[in-house]
């Protein structure tokens, strides 16, 4: 690739992680938005049929939309990530969700952070890892090699939508075993409609992961014309709350995502803060 053009493309992509840092972190700050907003009982739909959770049933009392303000991420608390209120456009009504094949549809609501039934309140935040320190020397004195470092390096950020949704009762564990279920049952693949758009999962393989009663973890794979690109879907149940975490990379899409991983620190802070 020509110098000009590497250098080109770098201050191109250098713009779109900028833009891409502004909508991640664009919600409302978490001192001038609303809390945590009330749910009108979740999604119907995926929920229903939920085996048994391997948890005990405690009959789990929900926390209140103030207690899960309270226990919602913050910024200051992940460490090299920038965390911000989830805004408006963050938000996908349940009845704008569908999936081909309905036993997938707990998936699609998690990967949206979107409640199932017998939830009584949902925050959510957006999580962005830190830019990485900007590059000594200007693109212009910059070799082809060094241009194209930072060409990757501007595409390097890790977004996350966490979502909190608080249950009553054994709604929680229900909630959290139907989508293990539904990731198990749709390994091989689905396609969503995401407010009309159609929207490809090719597979779902299961990751490691730890924290709260019980946690699981998930790498999606979406196929957009035959470009594909990995999410990774976490879920982690503390008592009757069950948070979700849906994450993407730009630069993994490009790579193929071999260097993306569960963001562990995002989801270890939640954890703590859930108890």
């Amino acid at each position: 690739m020509r110098a000009t053009v590497v250098r080109r493309t770098a201050l191109a992509a250098c713009a779109v992680s900028l833009t891409l840092l502004a909508t991640a972190c664009g919600g409302s700050s978490d001192t001038d938005a609303e809390g945590g907003k009330t749910d009108k009982g979740g999604a119907t739909s995926g929920s229903s049929s939920a085996p048994e959770s391997s948890a005990p049933k405690t009959g789990a009392k929900a926390l209140s939309t103030a207690e899960l303000e309270t226990a919602s991420l913050k910024q200051g608390d992940v460490e090299g990530h920038q965390v911000a209120k989830a805004g408006p456009d963050d938000e996908v009504p349940a009845d704008g969700l569908t999936a081909d094949k309905a036993t997938c549809l707990p998936v699609v609501h998690a990967m949206y952070g979107v409640a199932e039934a017998g939830s009584k309140a949902t925050t959510k935040r957006k999580v962005i890892t830190d830019p990485k320190a900007g590059a000594k020397k200007s693109l212009e004195d910059m070799t082809d090699g060094e241009a194209e470092g930072a060409l990757k390096a501007a595409f390097d950020l890790t977004s996350t939508l966490v979502a909190l949704n608080a249950y009553e009762g054994t709604a929680g564990p229900d909630a959290f075993a139907g989508l293990k279920k539904a990731a198990a049952d749709c390994a091989g693949g689905f396609t969503a409609t995401v407010a009309g758009a159609k929207q490809k999962i090719v597979s779902i393989t299961e990751e490691k992961v730890t924290g709260g009663d019980e946690s699981a973890a998930w790498t999606l794979i979406q196929d957009d014309e035959g470009a594909k690109a990995p999410f990774k879907l976490v879920a982690l149940r503390k008592e009757g709350t069950v948070a979700t975490f849906l994450s993407f990379n730009l630069a993994a899409g490009k790579d193929g995502g071999a260097k993306f991983t569960v963001p562990t620190e995002v989801v270890a802070a939640q954890a703590k803060k859930l108890g």
